[in-house]
């Protein structure tokens, strides 16, 4: 039996598989045929492409980062509407 060879498609549905629709890299292999190992090798290779961002502990970080400035903003918003409810509540006669 030779080797079969994949597109670069195929390998980048496989890195989505996992990435972005929760599939374990097994589940993903069995699932397209491919052994296990060729899945994890691709998520190395094509992992930041596949458009899941960067793959491991950079996007945990990166997720951090987003979800701290959006906590920030949040509480701000929240500030900004205190005051101005306690503003209009003294206007009313």
């Amino acid at each position: 039996m030779g080797r079969r060879k994949f597109t670069r498609e195929f390998k980048l549905s496989a890195v989505q598989l996992v990435n972005q629709q929760g599939y374990s890299v097994a589940q993903a292999a069995q699932s397209l045929g491919v052994d296990p190992n060729c899945v994890r090798s691709w998520i190395e290779k094509f992992g930041t492409e596949a458009g899941a961002g960067p793959v491991g502990e950079g996007a945990v970080q990166a997720e951090f980062r987003r979800l701290r400035k959006e906590n920030a903003r949040l509480l701000m918003e929240r500030d900004i509407l205190k005051k101005a409810a306690a503003f209009f509540a003294k206007e009313q006669p």
